[in-house]
C-alpha cells in the first residue's frame, strides 16, 4: 500500500507543481500581455524550431548508437534499432514518472534483446554518470562566464543571511554524510557503500573499453547537439536572437536542470526560462513565449517518437 501511494505521488507531485507554475504564469500576465505572447507564437520562425528539432532527433539517434559500446564490452550485441526506440520510449516515460525511463529502458533490452536487466540498467547506470560529468561542466562554464549576473541574481531571489545558513547546513550535513560512510558499520551503509563501489567499477570499466574513444566521441556529439539545439532556436525570436554566447549558455544549464529536476519541465522550464532571460534585458512576455517554443516543440517531438517507438517494437520483433 505504502509503495503504490509513494508510486502515485511521485508521478501527480511533479505534475501538480508543474500546473501550479502554469497556473501563476498565466495570472500574472495582463490580458494585453498574453496577447503579446500569442502573436510571438503566431509570429515565430519555425523553420529554427525544425532545425532545432532534427539535431535533437540526432542527440537521440547517438544516445541509442553510444549504448551498444557499454553493452558490447560486457558481451551482447543488440540491434541499433532497439537501442534507439528504447531511448526513445525512456524519454517518453519520463514525461509522467521523472527516470523511470531508465528502467524501461533496461526492461526493453530485456523483452527484445535477451540482455539481463541487471547489466543493462548497469550501463545505463554508467552513462547518466557521464552525462552528470558533462552537465558539471557545461554549469562550471556558465559560473565562469557569467559570475557575476548569477550572483546577482541569486541574492536577489535568497537574501544573503540566509543563504550562508544554507550553505552552513548543507556543509554540514556533507560532512556528517561522509563520516558515516566513511566509519558506520551497518549492515544498510555498508549494502550502499557495495552498490556505490560496483556503479563506480562500472563507470571506470568505460576506459576499459575497446571502443572507449568512440563512445566519450558520441558523448561529445549528444552534449553539442543538446546545446546547438537549444542555440538554433534563439533566433525563432526576434527578442532573443541576438542573445550573446554566454546568455545562451546560462539558459541551456537552467533549461537542462529544469528538465532533470522535474518530469521533463513542464511548467518549470518556460518559467525558469523567462526568469533568467528577464536579467538579459528580454521582456518576461517573450522569454516565456521562449520557454513554451522550446518545451513545446521538444515534449511534442518525445512523445510522437516515443508513441512510433512502441507501436514499431513489437512489429519489429514478431518473434519475440
Amino acid at each position: 500500500m505504502k509503495q503504490k501511494i509513494g508510486k502515485w505521488l511521485s508521478i501527480l507531485l511533479p505534475i501538480l507543481l508543474g500546473l501550479l507554475l502554469v497556473i501563476y504564469t498565466y495570472n500574472k500576465f495582463t490580458p494585453q500581455q498574453l496577447e503579446e505572447i500569442k502573436l510571438q507564437f503566431k509570429n515565430a520562425d519555425y523553420f529554427y524550431i525544425y532545425i532545432s528539432l532534427l539535431i535533437s532527433a540526432v542527440a537521440l539517434w547517438s544516445r541509442g548508437y553510444r549504448w551498444k559500446y557499454t553493452l558490447e564490452h560486457l558481451g551482447y550485441q543488440p540491434k541499433i534499432s532497439t537501442n534507439v526506440m528504447a531511448v526513445c520510449i525512456g524519454y517518453f516515460i519520463n514525461m509522467s514518472i521523472p527516470r523511470s525511463g531508465e528502467v524501461s529502458r533496461a526492461l526493453i533490452l530485456k523483452k527484445y534483446e535477451d540482455v539481463p536487466f541487471d547489466k543493462s540498467f548497469g550501463t545505463i547506470i554508467a552513462e547518466r554518470v557521464v552525462d552528470t560529468f558533462f552537465l558539471l561542466s557545461f554549469i562550471g562554464l556558465a559560473f565562469f562566464l557569467e559570475f557575476d549576473v548569477l550572483k546577482a541574481f541569486v541574492l536577489d531571489k535568497i537574501p544573503f543571511q540566509k543563504l550562508m545558513l544554507i550553505l552552513g547546513i548543507g556543509t554540514t550535513l556533507l560532512i556528517g554524510v561522509i563520516l558515516m560512510f566513511r566509519y558506520s558499520k551497518f549492515k544498510l551503509i555498508q549494502t550502499i557503500k557495495q552498490k556505490i563501489s560496483g556503479l563506480m567499477d562500472g563507470v571506470f570499466s568505460i576506459w576499459k573499453m575497446e571502443k572507449k574513444w568512440a563512445f566519450l566521441f558520441h558523448s561529445l556529439l549528444i552534449w553539442a547537439s543538446y546545446f546547438f539545439m537549444f542555440y538554433i532556436t534563439i533566433f525563432a525570436l526576434p527578442e532573443t536572437s541576438n542573445l550573446s554566447l554566454s546568455t545562451v549558455v546560462i539558459s541551456f544549464i537552467v533549461g537542462g536542470l529544469a528538465i532533470t529536476l522535474t518530469n521533463s519541465g513542464f511548467g518549470a522550464y518556460p518559467f525558469l526560462m523567462a526568469e533568467i532571460l528577464l536579467l538579459y534585458n528580454v521582456p518576461e512576455t517573450a522569454g516565456t513565449a521562449f520557454g513554451w517554443l522550446v518545451w513545446t516543440s521538444q515534449t511534442l517531438m518525445v512523445v510522437l517518437l516515443g508513441t512510433l517507438s512502441f507501436l514499431l517494437l513489437p512489429i519489429l520483433n514478431k518473434n519475440k
